[in-house]
């Protein structure tokens, strides 16, 4: 009897841990397919600035980012919810010998740039890759989501994430200009236009800002000649310049430049191509709208 007993208690016990660790486990569907997790990951590795932005806004510090080896590319605001990190190298192909020295128990990686080395990744720890490199804003929120169910800081994140679409709600209802609005990246070398499904693009369309871009474009970045410009004929055009001196400041000297109505108007605006497509999220979003708000409705 009291063998039976004993034996009862432990197979009491073994279900009792078997249950508590599939309680535990948390399943999310990432790019590869179904990526389960069980504990709380506490050395996560970030291989996109978006990745960095979700990890902040549930207050998750990394502990190496794939930073291009600068981290002022890494939005202030953002830089001033987390502790400093190791920099695993540049986005495109960072460093594995230097993730693994870091000992990681979660890597957050993007699909585009990082299935190359996603095998050798998961040898490292177990890696999350989610779309982030041409994503738009709903699929920023959604990945958030993920990495938050993933943290263990799902209703964290459902938190945050309610506490930005009240925010951008209410800078909403500040922007009633009927005008189009063109954010675009402008190098020596050329201008990229960022279309309803670019992030930039995707914020715009959701504070009501209307795009001068036919909304049946699917590329997220469109790269034009002025002529192609003077065709979309932006009401605002906003410019994310990567240099100090760039291919706008060039076409000022021709006479189309002239015809654009954001030029005759004086609504060509210089803005930070760090705010508007570097740095996709939450604390991206919201720079985004505070800088629209300034430049509408400045008095």
């Amino acid at each position: 009897m009291n063998r039976l007993k004993q034996f009862s208690s432990l197979l009491l016990a073994t279900l009792l841990s078997f249950n508590a660790l599939a309680q535990e486990q948390r399943a999310v569907e990432d790019e590869k397919g179904t990526f389960t997790i069980s504990g709380t990951p506490t050395r996560v590795v970030a291989l996109e600035y978006s990745f960095v932005d979700a990890l902040a806004s549930v207050g998750v510090s990394p502990v190496g980012v794939a930073d291009d080896k600068d981290v002022n590319r890494i939005l202030q605001s953002i830089r001033d919810q987390i502790s400093p990190w190791t920099s695993v190298g540049m986005r495109p192909q960072p460093s594995l010998e230097i993730i693994a020295q870091l000992k990681p128990d979660l890597i957050i990686a993007d699909v585009q740039r990082h299935s190359p080395a996603y095998d050798d990744l998961q040898k490292i720890a177990p890696t999350l890759i989610l779309k982030s490199r041409g994503e738009n804003y709903e699929e920023n929120l959604e990945a958030a989501l993920k990495i938050g169910v993933v943290l263990n800081k799902e209703a964290e994140m459902k938190q945050r994430i309610e506490q930005h679409k009240t925010l951008m709600a209410e800078y909403k209802t500040k922007f009633s200009s009927q005008q189009t609005m063109q954010f675009a990246v402008v190098t020596q070398k050329g201008m990229w236009m960022h279309g309803p499904e670019s992030y930039a693009g995707s914020v715009l369309t959701s504070l009501g800002i209307q795009s001068p871009m036919p909304q049946e474009t699917e590329k997220a970045y469109v790269e034009v000649s002025l002529e192609q410009l003077l065709r979309v004929n932006p009401d605002w055009l906003l410019l994310g310049p990567y240099s100090d001196e760039t291919i706008a400041d060039t076409w000022k000297n021709n006479p189309l430049f002239n015809l654009l109505n954001s030029q005759k108007h004086q609504q060509i605006i210089k803005v930070s191509p760090q705010v508007w497509s570097l740095n996709r999220g939450m604390n991206a979003a919201e720079e985004i709208a505070q800088n629209l708000d300034t430049i509408l409705n400045k008095s």
